[in-house]
């Protein structure tokens, strides 16, 4: 397996680095194909306005979506060009209302091997940042690569990796889609954080994994660690700060999405912090 189509999905002109220059890479370090859709977003709440100002107000907003997605489209296209040759990619500029735009999102990452985000939540990020990382991994079912802001944290992606593993569907489906990775790290850490005294794994907590791993020719090791803080996120950003790893494996929303929206969740917190790049499947 490899990621031979690479999807990235820019809202904002501004905040285009680190994910394209990291798909970049990653496309040609792949020999793959970058794709980079740059989506304008029309944010207009029709309910909010009279029936005479409708009209007028969506025309307005559809122009800014227009001539945003065109500002995306062109800051892409240079960005590219400054990329090594032989890099194999293509721009599509696109305007979607945010109710909408799951469904166009979706569509494109449906077809993609990976897809490359930078982190949603933070200063300046709108609710379409959310919704792009959410629409990519639950309508298009494709494994998500989220970038820290600072593109020094970003330099290097999978030499050295963290797999986060509590036995569930999603880690399990992070693992297979983080294969390519996992397969090129100098070291793979599979850590299990305070397992179960009686679940299936209690006589041997992460074996199986690291079996399947090594079978497939990866360096692989396990390290079982207590939970000595309160949040399991805090303690897996630790651990992944004590290795030193440049990329962190995870499943995506163990919980509901409104639950860790309302009460939070591993998922949510470690996409808050995002010091690693985290590739995340469900």
């Amino acid at each position: 397996m490899a990621y031979k189509s690479i999807l990235t999905v820019a809202t904002a002109a501004d905040r285009l680095e680190p994910a394209l220059s990291v798909a970049s890479r990653l496309a040609l370090a792949e020999d793959g194909h970058l794709d980079v859709l740059a989506l304008g977003i029309d944010a207009t709440q029709v309910a909010y306005y009279n029936m005479g100002g409708t009209a007028v107000v969506l025309q307005m907003a559809l122009e800014r979506a227009e001539t945003d997605a065109q500002a995306i489209e062109k800051a892409a296209n240079a960005l590219i060009l400054a990329q090594p040759a032989g890099l194999r990619a293509s721009v599509e500029a696109a305007v979607a209302q945010l109710g909408g735009m799951t469904g166009l999102v979706g569509l494109r990452s449906r077809f993609a091997d990976l897809v490359v985000l930078p982190r949603p939540y933070g200063k300046g990020r709108g609710p379409e940042a959310e919704a792009v990382v959410e629409a990519a991994l639950f309508d298009g079912q494709a494994p998500v690569l989220v970038l820290p802001d600072d593109p020094a944290l970003s330099a290097s992606v999978g030499n050295r990796v963290v797999v986060a593993w509590d036995q569930s569907r999603e880690a399990l489906t992070a693992v297979r889609r983080a294969l390519p990775f996992l397969l090129r790290a100098e070291t793979v850490n599979i850590v299990v954080v305070d397992p179960s005294a009686h679940g299936a794994e209690r006589s041997d907590p992460g074996g199986m994994l690291c079996q399947m791993l090594v079978r497939h020719g990866v360096r692989a090791e396990v390290s079982v660690i207590a939970k000595t803080l309160p949040r399991i996120s805090d303690v897996l950003a630790r651990h992944v700060r004590d290795l030193n790893a440049d990329l962190l494996v995870m499943g995506a929303y163990g919980h509901s999405r409104f639950r860790e929206a309302i009460l939070g969740g591993a998922t949510r917190d470690l996409l808050e912090l995002a010091e690693t790049p985290i590739l995340m499947a469900h």
